[in-house]
């Protein structure tokens, strides 16, 4: 990886959410290094997942959301108005609690994705589906019927293809809601691997009710909660020193089973 593709850090500052009137996140703040993972937990209805929402403008898509504060990737301000935002959300992908692939083929998954965002050599295309396929440990299970539905997969396969998707657009940062909460103990285990290995080559953020999954995979942990109605960040620092001995006394009983 050279030093023009290296990850990028990733700095949330004073991050607030609204749906209408109703606050979902307010005046959050955390930094993930090039190439780490941050895991965000904590119970539902605390702004985990709106705060991911905002980091590739998805919240743009919500009617009625109006999103303050920065989000800077490498210093630039997302949230700036003259952003572009299909760009953006090339080089920030995500990935959601359900596998959603697209009803079309397994191959067409991800040269649909591909296209869509301007590539049209057919090598190169070709070339970057059996990338991504690889990388995810998907391209020996399905190389024979790529053109079979993609619907036909077991449901760990469609989230590890739906991985390849995002990959196969060569992002920068990819943000996990949930991505092994409706996976049976294997394929979450599988897919659990798969993070793993993404870590160094790509800035992560997770958002995840599993806090022994936390552990297993997260370099540094924020805890969210809510307060007077409104989502916030509690408590964030590297993984070992949150779990051993976390500030916040809310974040503390909550990472030690405490409280639900």
């Amino acid at each position: 990886m050279t030093a023009a593709t290296q990850p990028p850090s990733l700095s949330i500052q004073n991050l607030s959410v609204h749906y209408g009137e109703q606050g979902a996140l307010l005046g959050a703040s955390l930094d993930v290094a090039p190439g780490e993972l941050m895991a965000v937990v904590g119970p539902s209805g605390c702004g985990k997942s709106s705060m991911l929402s905002a980091v590739n403008r998805m919240s743009d898509l919500t009617p009625g959301a109006r999103v303050s504060g920065r989000v800077l990737i490498d210093n630039q301000d997302v949230l700036n108005g003259a952003v572009d935002v299909q760009a953006l959300r090339r080089q920030v992908g995500m990935l959601f609690q359900q596998p959603n692939p697209f009803p079309l083929s397994i191959a067409e998954n991800i040269l649909f994705a591909l296209r869509e965002h301007g590539v049209r050599d057919k090598r190169e295309l070709h070339g970057r589906m059996e990338q991504a396929l690889q990388a995810t440990g998907l391209w020996n299970e399905v190389r024979d019927r790529l053109h079979k539905p993609a619907l036909g997969l077991s449901g760990g396969q469609q989230q590890r293809l739906c991985f390849a998707r995002a990959l196969a657009l060569e992002p920068r940062v990819l943000l996990l809601d949930e991505p092994c909460s409706a996976l049976d103990p294997i394929a979450s285990a599988t897919v659990e691997g798969l993070i793993d290995s993404l870590k160094g080559r790509y800035t992560l953020l997770m958002v995840t009710h599993n806090l022994a999954q936390a552990r297993r995979l997260a370099d540094h942990v924020a805890v969210c909660w809510v307060r007077d109605g409104c989502g916030c960040v509690l408590d964030s620092g590297p993984a070992e020193q949150l779990f051993a001995s976390v500030r916040d006394s809310l974040a503390h009983r909550y990472l030690n089973g405490m409280l639900c």
